[in-house]
């Protein structure tokens, strides 16, 4: 049989999966050992109904064989085989399955489901060939034939020997080029790397002829090389073997062996899922974050597998952000793959498995956190900032899912508690759940603000990341209790009838005084007024509004330079012995009013961690008091 050009489609299909639809050289061996081990199924299939075919599935493998003086890398498998007639269908139309041909004719429907769907896998083979040779033996016929090309000009078919039924696949290795290494696909160690990543749960055994350097019998020092086979594949994944089967040491050695974290997971979750899309996952919960967690260069993604073969070694949308941290594949057999098998065609399924993993992993971790409160306080000490990110984002969409995951400290328990662990100790009375904001849990325990809310007995939480006060503002209460800030205006901490009737008294006394001092302020400070939440300290700074002093600073140590700002007020302890000292100035003139009141501004400030407008002003005022 002379050459056969393909046609012109077929050319210009040929030339896409040469140069554009695999982002990876690589993956061109993925799609030969997929469809040997198709080309077993086809067997197994057969003998199913054919009662004169047996099959032993140890009888059955894939083999690959480089040899680096003929530049040759062959494929062989024992599967059925190809005719005359079905090389010029399956390898003579690019696109053409014979898979997907035989999945629908057979109705095939059980757990050996057959891969290939699009019938372009093959071709990835020019990617890294000058020319393909295909010899083929069917189970039907004691002919067998040689199917050659050379690239898009087309191929010939012509009779061979082959003593065996199946095919052999043989590709000449391209010459290197400038930019492209070939020769990596001759090396053997290069070959078992791709046969680990992409088809190491191949149903059969991937076989190779490995040289090793051994000690030669008799000697000390002398060795030689010997060839042995070696089984590349596992074959046998650990997800589709039963929970019983399996220990704690099998899951944290799987763990290991795929590279998934140098920690020792908390916890794993194994999910068998045989429903209207089947799955199987094993995920993984890590104790600890990697070095690159909150950074940009940090990639979220479980391994993506179809049938064991792995279709994407990240893929982001089987986990919200919130689970970033989570490790771990899914295999499915229902996955609608796209031409390269790299991409999903329809993402139907994928958001129906990924709607039930993030489930799984919720029901995880509140079980962790009810039954191993110290594992699950340090997997929080590495992730908790990424769950408080999830009530945050989206506009507080996935607040209610995770608000009982989040913990902060407690001023009374002086550990990390939950909310509803906060809710069921509240005093009847108490109206709201009370937090303050700082850099440490140190600074936060000696705010002036936290005086008034701490002698009333109520518990505090305390915020000590920059997202805390964000994601609580988004949840915005718990239980149909609200929070509110320890230095926001209004506490809800009604007094009673004697301190309500010192307050205004204290308001009508110093009106005069307060009125002056936020002149002087003016523009810095929103109102000057007496402290109802003083005790012991002279000053302090609260806000009024929306926007809190923390957040003001968060916000304006961003980039993008907003210069947020929030409504401040200065509160005065008239108890305080400092207070008297001011008063006093209303005698000594403006000059020294304005002296003492710029000092507390500038100490309120200090107090809550904001620069100093002038700090050599300030440093001339405390002169100015000392002489």
């Amino acid at each position: 049989m002379g050459k056969v050009e393909f046609k012109a489609e077929s050319k210009k299909l040929l030339d896409m999966v040469i140069n554009s639809i695999y982002s990876q050289r690589e993956v061109f061996l993925r799609e030969l050992i997929s469809n040997a081990s198709d080309a077993i199924d086809k067997i197994y299939y057969r003998a199913l109904t054919d009662e004169n075919l047996t099959f032993d599935k140890d009888s059955y493998f894939i083999k690959l064989d480089a040899n680096k003086d003929t530049r040759t890398l062959t494929v062989t498998d024992t599967g059925i085989g190809m005719t005359k007639e079905e090389m010029e269908s399956n390898l003579g139309i690019i696109a053409k399955s014979g898979s997907h041909q035989f999945k629908e004719e057979n109705e095939i429907k059980d757990g050996h489901d057959i891969i290939g769907q699009f019938g372009v896998g093959f071709y990835a083979a020019f990617m890294v060939a000058d020319k393909v040779t295909v010899l083929s033996r069917s189970i039907d016929s004691d002919a067998a034939f040689k199917w050659e090309s050379n690239g898009p000009d087309g191929y010939t078919i012509e009779p061979a020997e082959k003593n065996e039924v199946g095919t052999e696949i043989i590709l000449h290795i391209k010459e290197n080029e400038e930019e492209e290494n070939y020769d990596e696909f001759l090396e053997e160690y290069r070959l078992k790397q791709i046969v680990k990543k992409y088809s190491d749960f191949i149903r059969y055994p991937i076989k190779m002829d490995v040289t090793e350097s051994q000690l030669k019998e008799g000697t000390e020092d002398e060795y030689e090389d010997v060839i042995t086979e070696e089984t590349l594949n596992t074959m046998v994944p650990i997800w589709k073997k039963n929970k019983s089967e399996l220990t704690d040491e099998d899951y944290v050695n799987f763990y290991n062996e795929k590279h998934y974290g140098f920690d020792k997971p908390l916890k794993h979750i194994h999910i068998n899922v045989d429903g209207a899309v089947r799955y199987n996952a094993i995920l993984y919960i890590p104790e600890s974050a990697p070095y690159n967690y909150y950074t940009k260069e940090y990639e979220k993604g479980l391994e993506l597998y179809s049938n064991g073969v792995l279709i994407m070694e990240k893929s982001p949308d089987l986990l919200p952000d919130y689970f970033s941290f989570v490790k771990g594949l899914v295999d499915s057999e229902d996955l609608s793959l796209n031409i390269s098998r790299e991409m999903l065609q329809h993402d139907r399924q994928l958001k129906t498995i990924a709607k039930n993993i993030n489930k799984k992993i919720k029901q995880q971790l509140t079980q962790i956190l009810k039954n191993d409160r110290e594992g699950y306080e340090r997997f929080y000490n590495s992730f908790g900032q990424q769950l408080k990110f999830g009530v945050y984002s989206d506009f507080g969409q996935h607040k209610e899912e995770l608000q009982d995951l989040v913990l902060f400290y407690s001023s009374k328990e002086k550990k990390l508690v939950t909310l509803e662990e906060y809710v069921g100790r509240m005093p009847e009375e108490q109206k709201y759940i009370y937090y303050a904001q700082g850099d440490t849990v140190d600074r936060i325990d000696k705010l002036p603000q936290t005086e008034l809310v701490k002698d009333k007995g109520y518990e505090i939480l305390y915020f000590t990341d920059e997202i805390d006060e964000f994601a609580i503002r988004m949840l915005m209460s718990y239980k149909e209790k609200e929070f509110k800030s320890v230095s926001s205006g209004d506490l809800g901490i009604e007094p009673d009838e004697k301190e309500k009737e010192e307050e205004k008294e204290a308001a009508k006394e110093h009106e005069e005084l307060f009125t002056k001092m936020k002149e002087i302020l003016a523009g810095k400070v929103k109102d000057v007024r007496a402290s109802k939440r003083l005790k012991s300290h002279p000053v302090v700074l609260t806000a009024d509004g929306d926007i809190s002093i923390e957040m003001e600073k968060i916000i304006n140590a961003m980039p993008d330079d907003q210069q947020i700002k929030a409504e401040k007020v200065l509160e005065l302890n008239v108890n305080h012995d400092i207070f008297k000292a001011l008063e006093k100035t209303k005698d000594q003139g403006e000059e020294q009013l304005a002296l003492y009141t710029n000092l507390l501004y500038n100490q309120a400030l200090l107090i809550e961690g904001l620069p100093i407008e002038d700090p050599v002003a300030f440093t001339n005022d405390i002169c100015k008091v000392m002489i």
